[in-house]
């Protein structure tokens, strides 16, 4: 049976292009880019800076506010700590929501062991943060409001604009997670007042182990690592050179694709939701109807359980919407987040399209689910 990856969310492939761009600096061009006394260092140099221009083409920045990390985790951390570890006295007011990735929500955490008081904000049914709740948790010593572009599980899209609105008119720093949306649909950093934004290489099929992180110029952070004071100090570490000039490939690549793949991937998101409502009874869409990726499709099938359901698909690499630990399998915390019952929680199934992702994809992984959806009912439930 033929391998189908529906996954995307995940992670994506490496584009050929972008492994094509890397190859030259893991080889001939093999420098440091902070040795810049000779030509090899030169060349590693350039390549980085040019990638920076790249990067920072995609967010509507200057390429001087884009700062390369080892993904967005790091960028998460990096901005949520350095905000809260610059202000001006100990401890502060920080806002987030109880969807967020948990590089955020675990910083947050970390951070109220140090003191800060944290205020997790809640959402409506479909994921959607109300910005009115986010203008209610203000206080006078909230020092930072961290609200993601795009659920990775449920794919919703916040209105990231009107925070980042109440934020500035507060002068609250903003940060956006925007791993999601990155390279998908348009982050201008203008657009969304945002002071920081996370992104990272391998969802828009560059390579693992790099992403960056914006930081509005002026901004001050206090670095999670210290060291050789590279990334004019803000970000210490020698230079993933072959790594940043492939991401700086995929954020081209990117930019001149994202209207016509994102149309693209919005045509077989609605083609997969069309056949999947008329062939099987029983299925809810988790988050927002519209106000959702492009290739994200998020559903809970009813008298099934996820976990099963994955391993009956076999040849068809999707997640699941919850999370297992050891032997325990826990709802996933975004969607009790928004309301759901366990059953709904733990039937979770996160489908993700892509740039290799076929119409005929799109069918057959349709046919695959309706002959598994009844056999797992059937065998748990006694459903038809």
């Amino acid at each position: 049976m033929r391998l189908i990856y529906m996954d995307h969310n995940a992670t994506t492939p490496m584009d050929p292009r972008v492994l094509e761009a890397m190859l030259p600096y893991m080889t001939e061009h093999f420098g440091n880019a902070s040795s810049v006394s000779h030509p090899f260092g030169l060349a590693a140099a350039d390549a980085v800076n040019r990638a920076r221009e790249q990067v920072a083409a995609v967010l509507g920045c200057s390429a001087e506010e884009v700062i390369f990390t080892s993904g967005a985790t790091e960028s998460d951390n990096t901005a949520i700590k350095g905000v809260a570890w610059s202000a001006a006295k100990p401890g502060g007011h920080i806002i987030t929501t109880r969807i967020e990735h948990r590089a955020v929500l675990e910083s947050c955490r970390f951070l109220e062991r140090q003191g800060f008081r944290i205020t997790f904000v809640g959402t409506d049914a479909e994921g959607i943060v109300d910005p009115d709740d986010v203008k209610k948790a203000m206080t006078p010593d909230t020092i930072l409001v961290s609200v993601m572009h795009a659920n990775s599980e449920i794919g919703t899209i916040q209105p990231v604009e009107a925070i980042g609105a109440i934020a500035r008119e507060a002068g609250v720093a903003f940060h956006v997670d925007a791993t999601q949306t990155f390279g998908k649909i348009p982050v201008d950093v203008a657009a969304l007042g945002a002071d920081l934004v996370a992104f990272s290489g391998h969802k828009i099929y560059g390579p693992k182990g790099v992403g960056g992180l914006y930081v509005r110029r002026r901004r001050r952070l206090i670095p999670l690592l210290s060291g050789g004071g590279q990334e004019k100090g803000r970000r210490s570490g020698t230079y993933n050179t072959p790594g940043i000039v492939g991401f700086g490939r995929a954020c081209d690549l990117a930019r001149e694709d994202m209207p016509a793949e994102a149309a693209r991937l919005g045509d077989l998101q609605k083609r997969f939701l069309d056949a999947i409502r008329s062939r099987i009874a029983d299925v809810t869409l988790n988050g927002h109807a519209t106000r959702r990726l492009p290739n994200n499709v998020n559903l809970s099938f009813a008298y099934v359980e996820a976990e099963g359901l994955i391993a009956a698909l076999r040849f068809v690499a999707v997640s699941s919407g919850s999370a297992c630990a050891s032997e325990t399998r826990e709802p996933s915390y975004v969607m009790k987040a928004l309301g759901a019952t366990d059953e709904r929680a733990l039937a979770a199934v996160r489908f993700g399209f892509g740039r290799i992702t076929t119409a005929q994809d799109v069918d057959e992984v349709v046919d695959r689910l309706v002959e598994a959806v009844a056999r797992q009912r059937t065998m748990t439930h006694g459903v038809d």
